[in-house]
């Protein structure tokens, strides 16, 4: 689906695959990390401001929030943050104000 949307709005395309992948990074964290009850749903929105900014969030009902952590050569997991850092123009995580859980973020310019 955000391939879809991506291809709506023109982004160019190492836009689109930077921020596929990022995406799939938050979302395998949510899911993987977020420890809350099974009723609970992962959310994710993609939006593209006027000056042509893509925001990305991951939505889910844990309320701890996630920190940036170098995995050790030998581990199999442990580097998709890290891959948010390094790719993302801007990132973030913050409560969510109106309900349970977090919000994670990512930021890309359309022309990066």
């Amino acid at each position: 689906m955000f391939r879809e949307q991506a291809v709506s709005w023109a982004l160019p395309r190492e836009v689109t695959d930077t921020a596929e992948l990022l995406l799939s990074e938050l979302m395998t964290n949510a899911y993987r990390h977020a420890k809350a009850p099974a009723d609970r749903q992962i959310w994710a929105r993609a939006t593209l401001s006027e000056g042509k900014l893509l925001r990305v969030q991951v939505t889910d009902a844990s309320t701890t929030l996630p920190v940036p952590r170098t995995a050790a050569p030998e581990e199999e997991s442990g580097r998709g943050l890290a891959l948010v850092v390094l790719l993302a123009d801007a990132w973030g995580a913050e409560a969510r104000e109106a309900g349970v859980g977090k919000t994670v973020w990512f930021e890309l310019g359309s022309t990066s």
